[in-house]
């Protein structure tokens, strides 16, 4: 199998890698060995939110000089100011032509309502996540916080104890859909997805609407979790319409709804320009000719190697097995790449649940072009490597 780019891993970093380079014409190839972890992320995307030393963003692009002081070697350091502000907003356009809708740009951060009521600076939200100016509080004098009777990933009371405490009236109680009740019989299926599916349904949104109309009387607006839009994305606007207010998301525990419908957005624009996407597959191991990759081997291709004139690492962090820890040391698992890390296991994490930690800021060492190193010498010309933009 041939292809101009092979991109190893198909989340947020591989699909965008792959749709940029496929709309410039290139046949590209993902090899994905699990499930994105944006299936795990709240929808709403990071930039440059936080400083390393904990203090709040508001502009992103005025902030990538003192980062650079702070963290030299962060990939925005490494890129420089220019090219960083460049790649933002071709993001940006990238993601508006998956059929996806934010609220958000560049130029300046928001602060967005998490599942606990609280506030989190971020750089692009879904439009229906409750958003509000940095320093500001959400535009609403009266909400209505509405859970789903038997859903334990949503407590509304929680959200609500939060806006209270920064002088916002929050009502909470829970509706009840008839049509949910097959699915509330087994706890391990009550989860946002399965409810979306049902809801999406044009009757049960209606019988939906009815709810919340008797539900969000004398409030400004009502907020939900995010269960309802993953397969009819008009769904949140007829709400809106028929209750007469805005009708507002947060995200829930993992599986989350709104990660899930940017991966497969982005999943969906990638196939559509004629990009080749291979879930569930790993990468074993690769043969080399000289300083470029000549063939990858894969776990379900076993003997049928992946050929391409470019190799990208956008395998992840952690979390996705693209970098691996046992008990007394990390690594890069593929090809053995310089790791920036710490190599004493003590010195990984800090005591304090809290404190920022230090395994945070493991990867893989690149140039300025990002391209990966092995023994401080620039591994393969033809082989760089990429990191996700986080969205926790």
């Amino acid at each position: 199998m041939k292809f101009d780019i092979a991109i190893i891993g198909g989340g947020l970093a591989g699909l965008t890698c792959g749709i940029r380079l496929a709309e410039q014409g290139k046949r590209c190839a993902i090899i994905s060995a699990g499930q994105s972890a944006l299936h795990f992320s709240s929808g709403s995307l990071d930039f440059l939110s936080y400083m390393p030393d904990g203090s709040v963003v508001k502009n992103p692009l005025d902030a990538l000089e003192d980062l650079a002081k702070q963290s030299p070697e962060h990939p925005y350091s490494r890129l420089g100011a220019d090219c960083v502000s460049q790649m933002a907003q071709q993001a940006e356009r990238l993601l508006i032509n998956c059929g996806l809708s934010f609220t958000g740009n560049v130029a300046q951060n928001h602060m967005r309502m998490t599942p606990l009521g609280t506030q989190r600076a971020t750089w692009l939200s879904p439009t229906e996540v409750p958003t509000s100016t940095i320093g500001e509080a959400l535009p609403w004098k009266r909400i209505a916080i509405i859970g789903i009777e038997g859903f334990l990933d949503f407590q509304p009371q929680l959200a609500a104890g939060s806006l209270e405490g920064k002088g916002i009236e929050a009502i909470t109680d829970y509706l009840h859909v008839p049509a949910l009740d097959r699915l509330r019989n087994n706890p391990s299926e009550f989860r946002a997805t399965n409810i979306s599916r049902v809801l999406d349904l044009a009757e049960n949104t209606e019988l939906l609407a009815d709810e919340l109309v008797r539900l969000a009387q004398d409030v400004d607006a009502v907020i939900l979790p995010a269960c309802i839009g993953l397969d009819n994305p008009d769904a949140v606007s007829l709400l809106c319409r028929r209750v007469g207010k805005p009708v507002m998301l947060v995200p829930t525990l993992p599986p989350s709804l709104l990660g899930i419908r940017m991966h497969q957005a982005l999943r969906s624009r990638f196939r559509q320009l004629g990009g080749q996407f291979m879930p569930g597959d790993a990468v074993l191991r690769a043969d080399l000719d000289g300083d470029k990759v000549k063939k990858i081997y894969t776990r379900n291709h076993t003997d049928i190697p992946v050929t391409a004139e470019q190799v990208v690492l956008a395998s992840g962090s952690f979390f996705s097995n693209g970098l691996v820890a046992d008990f007394d040391r990390t690594y890069e698992p593929i090809f053995g790449l310089d790791m920036m890390t710490e190599s004493q296991r003590a010195d990984w994490t800090k005591e304090s649940m809290f404190a920022s930690q230090p395994y945070l800021r493991f990867g893989v060492k690149t140039d300025n072009q990002l391209r990966a190193m092995i023994d401080g010498k620039i591994y393969l010309k033809s082989f760089c490597y990429r990191r996700g933009i986080r969205g926790l």
